[in-house]
Formats: structure tokens, sequence, C-alpha cells
């Protein structure tokens, strides 16, 4: 696949075929998200692979937190979008999307909880990529470089047939993640990505999310 069509192309999938990804091929993906560009070349990521039983004894205990009611305390600052605007619009078109693919009529209190709990469940994916960081570097520094990094996984995995979901779900209970990754306490948790074989009969992959034109942000100073 071509760089730009792998731009273009790519989209979250959030469910995944029961088919273990290669540890060789999340490797490779790995090998080469690593050539992301970085502030003086300090290249702050960290990668934490989870997969087969360890994945499932993870995301159960996940799910058990969220079903508890358990506060989330997430090692990052969880972005606080507004209630009204054009993000907020944004959020709303994708969501009506989602759930008119996935038949969720908005009063159903029931299936909104469950498609909820899949984004715990690291929808379901047969890995699961976790990114973190030294909190030596503070909290705010490294982001750029981590989202740069964590594009070229996007794209690197479509080379590979693979689809991705990038998730903050996956990293809202920190502790329960330590307990079942033995990633240390001086390791920053910031995002975690799934990671697997699209499901194409799965409705909600069929959904490409609206991108606003590039003309409409950008001003133009010559």
């Amino acid at each position: 696949m071509e760089l730009i069509e792998g731009i273009q192309q790519r989209k979250s999938i959030r469910a995944f075929l029961d088919k273990p990804v290669p540890k060789d091929v999340i490797k490779e993906i790995l090998s080469i998200a690593c050539r992301a560009p970085s502030a003086m070349n300090t290249q702050p990521w960290e990668f934490v692979v989870v997969s087969g039983e360890k994945l499932n004894r993870l995301r159960a205990a996940i799910v058990e937190n969220l079903k508890k009611g358990t506060p989330i305390v997430p090692d990052h600052l969880v972005v606080g979008w507004p209630n009204e605007g054009v993000y907020k619009d944004r959020q709303v078109t994708l969501a009506k999307q989602l759930f008119k693919a996935m038949d969720i009529p908005r009063e159903d209190k029931e299936k909104r909880a469950w498609w909820l709990e899949r984004g715990f469940r690291f929808f379901d994916a047969p890995a699961a990529i976790i990114i973190a960081t030294d909190k030596v570097l503070g909290e705010a520094g490294p982001l750029l470089d981590l989202g740069a990094v964590m594009q070229n996984i996007c794209l690197a995995a479509l080379h590979f047939n693979l689809g991705i979901c990038i998730e903050d779900q996956g990293v809202l209970y920190p502790d329960v993640v330590r307990e079942h990754t033995g990633i240390p306490q001086n390791k920053r948790l910031m995002i975690a990505i799934a990671l697997g074989y699209p499901d194409p009969d799965f409705p909600a992959n069929q959904i490409r999310a609206e991108r606003e034109p590039a003309e409409n942000l950008t001003t133009w100073v010559e």
C-alpha cells in the first residue's frame, strides 16, 4: 500500500477476527514506527504488547472495575471536551453514525453500556499495544513525539492488513494495567492501541469518520 493511500484509508477498527497477530509482525511494526521524529531525537516512547490469556485477564479486570464504578485515575490528563461548539458537534456526528450502524437507540441504556464496555475491553482485539513514557520527562513534554510514533504504528499496521483503534480506555485504570503487565510506577501510561485483523462483517467497521476540509482550517499568509 502506498503511503498516501494508507493515510487516506486509515480508520478506526472496533471489532477483530479471532486470529492472533504473529509476534514477528508486531515487532516489525514497532521497528518501523520508531523511525518517527522526536524532539532532539529523545525518542520518549516505550511499548508494552499484551496478548493471549494475559490480555484476556487484563480486559476482564478493567471491565470489573468499570462495572463497579471504580473512579478512573489516569496517569495523564484526559482531554476535557466542551459541551457545545464545533468539537462537540464532530463527536456527536460520529456517535450518531456508529449508533445507527450498530442499531443502538438513544434510549437503550443497556446497549449503550455494552458499547462503552467494548472500548474498555480493547474491542476484543487479539493484541494491545500500550504506549508509555518515563515520568522524568513530565506529562506534556513528549506528547507530540508520542503522537508521531502512534501514527506510524497505525500506518505500518495497514501494510500487514491489520486494523487498529487508538483508545485511552485501555489505560484509564493504570494500577490495574500495572498489576497485569508489570509496568513500573516510574512509567506513565499514555494510550492504548487495539490491534488485529478487522472483522469485515462488523457494522461499525464500515464507518469512516468525516474530516473537515483542509481549506476550512487553513489561513494563507502571503
